[in-house]
């Protein structure tokens, strides 16, 4: 691919690095002209008067980004006051999730509790909180091995807060000690160049400090040596693994001086898509309502209506179906070539044609 045809990382680079952030848009632009070659201006292809009338609606349309600004300004702050008066029950909640407090109620009475003493001891606060609300959240369930289940059982609290300088928020995880890694807090921070879109510029995640043999991203190959080779030992091959623990690597924008072609900027795109979503997801789903995954009720509430729909879709067809076998039961005594028909139309599912159209099975929902 020729020069003119790939993504300049020194011009992006140089975008992200400036205090203006219009110059962003203009480098994204520019280069998204010169990869798809066009080059066309609407406007001098108008004739006067509807040029005209497309300059009153654009004027219109900054008088909507004006007020639309001064919206985003007030939501922020309005945020900022509401995340400060969340603190207090977060506070609350993380006491009983790990047993700092109990509860009025939760004491045994006297003769069970000499026989619970071993399982009260064992069951302190509420056992896999965090982890158990995470899985029942199929975004984050899809990035949670079965290896990760043992670390993230250690997993206590998530906070997230908003950063300013440069705009964004930041997430982080606390973990009791735990035998696969020294850190007790792991942080994953977003600097977003319009917050209010989102535009993400860059995700940054800590560094984790694995124990020797523990490192949940990364999987060891052991293979037999050739027969007749002088090494008798196990060649072993270090590969990287799916984990939710690469949450804390994101991917990462090459530097200024590389060049990217399309295909690969596309996928780089995608892959911080993907983190984005799953950062967000934690802090707008799993912070402010962990007790409702943690019981499965967010869950049904998000998923359940496609659920639903699904078991509407295969009543459907039943219905369908039955109709089909009433129908043949009427029509025995009409020609082998019906007859013949019928059984087809029974055998792919699909409903009868009506109006002149040829029924079909309805689209099954499918969940992303």
């Amino acid at each position: 691919m020729s020069n003119n045809d790939s993504l300049n990382m020194a011009d992006l680079g140089a975008a992200l690095n400036a205090e203006n952030r219009a110059d962003l848009v203009n480098v994204l632009k520019n280069k998204l002209q010169d990869l798809t070659g066009k080059h066309s201006d609407v406007l001098e292809n108008l004739s006067p008067n509807v040029r005209k009338r497309v300059d009153v609606l654009r004027g219109i349309q900054s008088q909507h980004d004006e007020l639309e600004a001064k919206f985003f300004e007030e939501r922020a702050a309005l945020e900022a006051r509401y995340q400060k008066l969340y603190q207090p029950l977060y506070a609350k909640r993380y006491e009983i999730v790990t047993g700092a407090v109990e509860v009025e109620g939760a004491t045994a009475d006297s003769e069970e509790k000499n026989k619970e003493d071993e399982k009260e001891a064992e069951e302190k606060g509420v056992p896999d909180f965090w982890l158990t609300a995470m899985k029942n959240n199929e975004v984050l369930a899809e990035e949670i091995s079965e290896r990760d289940e043992g670390a993230l059982k250690f997993l206590k609290d998530i906070k997230w807060f908003r950063i300013d300088n440069p705009k964004g928020f930041k997430l982080e995880f606390y973990f009791d000690t735990n035998p696969f890694f020294k850190n007790s807090v792991l942080t994953k921070i977003y600097h977003m160049i319009d917050e209010d879109e989102p535009i993400l510029e860059k995700a940054i995640g800590t560094e984790i400090e694995w124990y020797p043999g523990k490192t949940l991203t990364q999987k060891i190959l052991k293979k037999k040596p050739k027969k007749g080779s002088k090494n008798a030992k196990p060649i072993t091959k270090t590969e990287q693994c799916d984990s939710f623990f690469n949450f804390f690597s994101p991917p990462q924008v090459p530097e200024e001086d590389e060049d990217i072609d399309e295909d690969a900027a596309e996928e780089l795109q995608n892959l911080m898509e993907q983190d984005y979503d799953i950062g967000s997801t934690i802090r707008d789903k799993i912070i402010p309502h962990a007790v409702s995954w943690f019981t499965g009720e967010a869950a049904q509430e998000e998923y359940g209506d496609i659920e639903d729909d699904e078991d509407e879709d295969l009543d459907d067809e039943d219905d369908e179906d039955d109709e089909d076998d009433e129908d043949d039961d009427e029509d025995e005594d009409e020609s082998k070539t019906m007859k013949k028909s019928s059984a087809v139309r029974k055998k792919s599912g699909r409903a009868p044609a009506a109006d002149g159209q040829q029924g079909e099975r309805p689209p099954e929902c499918k969940q992303q």
